[in-house]
């Protein structure tokens, strides 16, 4: 329920407002005096406050009103005011408007216009309120990335931020971390930054394709071998997880590891414990282990193709990194990362975003030096990157483009509520910011 503040010295008016605005749902605060008023807003969650323009018999300027409004503004600067004022004070009332109050009424009031008055103003308040903290959170989160080391990852999309934001805070633990998302789309990178900003940042980081291991090998590759283990093995060899010892090891494809492997691998991550091939030597120890994958583990374990009891060792926490088909808002700053000072049109643009990347940031990479060779001058168009124009395109990009007087009578409409007015035209908020930026309109 939104409480609303009514400071006033006469009671009659106390009295008549509060029974107006109570028998329409909402909770009242009454008070008689400035200090009144002051302590109530800095001590309770107020949402809309209603003042008198005087409180001294003898005072008719409105002065009194004016200060109070100042104060009641730096205690809350989102606080919706709305001024009650005799025609003598009008001029005064007028000048706060334009300072910031939100509204006044004259004496006597309208009922039905006070109440309508009150309702848009509070949903208004809340929606300036949610977009400061929206973007006091963005700021945060911008501050946070940019100390962070982010092992040049490129994005601006939201669903990227997200899957930043996570993989920073699990860089504070030494859990067991699952990467999932398809091929081509940064699961190593990620596992960089968890590495990369953990207490472990200066120890190894050993990587290991745990699907392109022989099986024959998996045991040796993993744990080490002595010499003359097995064929070929002339000298003892270092498994990786020895030489992860302290640090991490990244386990990528591992739900192709095969199932001698697997079991192999379940060992060492309960007990930390193993022997190199060929020896009877019992070794310890200390690994963080961050695996990646693109299957569905899950159907895998139904099907019988991985270990359940495994699953669970490397998924303590699973990091889901979305293809590049459900982060649009990244693909051009990819691609002028990837072809820094080369130009293309709009319609280039929206033809590569439009493009579903069915092999991620990997295709989208290549595609890049393929156009990059094959025109190594002059604006870029969409047929420069060797894509194929009629398969494989989304249809979340189909909307017409809004052109600068669309956005301006939607950001008007909407009250600036850069949120709303991106769902209005189907866009993430960053790719609305950037055509904010582009047709130079305020926000």
């Amino acid at each position: 329920m939104d409480k609303i503040l009514i400071i006033d010295d006469n009671q009659a008016v106390l009295d008549a407002l509060s029974l107006l605005l109570e028998i329409h749902g909402y909770d009242v605060v009454t008070a008689h005096t400035p200090f009144e008023a002051e302590q109530v807003v800095r001590y309770q969650r107020i949402a809309l406050a209603i003042q008198d323009m005087n409180f001294t018999a003898d005072t008719t300027s409105g002065e009194e009103g004016k200060n109070l409004f100042y104060q009641l503004r730096a205690l809350n600067a989102h606080l919706p005011i709305i001024l009650i004022t005799a025609w003598t004070e009008l001029e005064t009332a007028i000048e706060l408007v334009k300072a910031g109050a939100a509204d006044y009424i004259a004496k006597p009031w309208d009922d039905n216009k006070l109440l309508t008055s009150i309702a848009n103003l509070i949903e208004l308040g809340k929606a300036k309120q949610d977009n400061d903290t929206f973007n006091r959170q963005q700021d945060e989160r911008h501050s946070v990335h940019e100390q962070a080391n982010l092992a040049g990852l490129v994005y601006t999309s939201t669903a990227m931020e997200r899957v930043v934001d996570m993989a920073l805070q699990l860089a504070k633990s030494d859990v067991s971390v699952l990467i999932t998302g398809p091929n081509g789309s940064g699961k190593e990178r990620i596992a960089e930054i968890v590495q990369l900003n953990s207490a472990l940042a200066d120890k190894p980081f050993i990587k290991v394709n745990a699907g392109a291991l022989p099986s024959e090998l998996i045991e040796a590759e993993l744990f080490g071998a002595e010499a003359g283990a097995y064929t070929g093995a002339n000298k003892q060899r270092i498994g990786r997880f020895e030489a992860a010892d302290g640090g991490t090891l990244f386990l990528d494809e591992i739900g192709n590891l095969p199932p001698s492997g697997q079991m192999k691998l379940l060992r060492v991550l309960q007990t930390g414990e193993f022997e190199r091939l060929g020896s009877v030597q019992t070794q310890k120890v200390s690994v963080r282990v961050i695996s990646a994958t693109n299957a569905d583990l899950l159907q895998d374990i139904k099907a019988g193709r991985f270990r359940e009891d495994l699953y669970y060792r490397l998924n303590v926490i699973e990091l889901r990194l979305p293809p590049l088909s459900e982060r649009k808002d990244d693909i051009v700053p990819l691609i002028k990362h990837f072809l820094p000072e080369r130009e293309f049109g709009l319609a280039t643009e929206q033809a590569l975003t439009s493009y579903a990347w069915p092999g991620n940031v990997r295709e989208l990479e290549n595609a890049c030096k393929r156009a990059a060779v094959l025109k190594p001058s002059g604006a870029l168009e969409f047929t420069d990157f060797g894509l194929n124009q009629t398969q494989n395109v989304t249809q979340t990009n189909t909307n017409k483009e809004p052109n600068k007087d669309e956005i301006e009578a939607a950001m008007r409409e909407y009250q600036g509520v850069v949120a709303k007015v991106a769902r209005h035209f189907g866009l993430s908020r960053q790719a609305l910011y950037r055509r904010l930026q582009k047709f130079d309109i305020d926000y």
